[in-house]
């Protein structure tokens, strides 16, 4: 696989919607037209797809990148099920923090659905360890 990570452009959004669905990444009460919106709306650079050039530059991963200054974020990372096992998330993670250092942050952060259990061991082998807090939302 050719593989090149690129920013999102106008004409990937329904590519990406149907890479998120398929990832199950799309779950209410979440809309992906909207995250896709905010993200373009703040810092578009740092929403990233990865396509294979040797297919027709189609899209098979992505993830958001986010700094507040404090923490860094690592949001929607998701590698085409048909694709998984290409190192595909490993290099979309490692462009996220790389955009994170050339940024200053000094930690990165990221989620996981408590029913999405088998992303844990992915992320430790990536050096990611869960850390001694409770993550807490409320929705606006």
């Amino acid at each position: 696989m050719k593989l090149a990570i690129r920013p999102f452009e106008a004409d990937d959004r329904e590519a990406l919607i149907g890479l998120w669905h398929v990832c199950g990444l799309d779950r209410p009460p979440n809309d992906p037209n909207d995250d896709i919106d905010r993200k373009l709306a703040h810092d578009p650079e740092h929403l990233l797809v990865a396509v294979d050039r040797a297919r027709n530059h189609s899209i098979v991963g992505s993830v958001m990148v986010g700094y507040e200054g404090r923490r860094g974020w690592v949001n929607l990372l998701a590698a085409d099920p048909a694709y998984q096992g290409n190192g595909i998330g490993v290099a979309l993670m490692e462009r996220a923090e790389e955009i994170l250092r050339e940024l200053g942050c000094p930690k990165v952060n990221l989620q996981i659905r408590t029913s999405n259990v088998g992303v844990i061991d992915y992320y430790k082998a990536l050096g990611y360890t869960v850390d001694d807090a409770i993550s807490m939302g409320k929705r606006l």
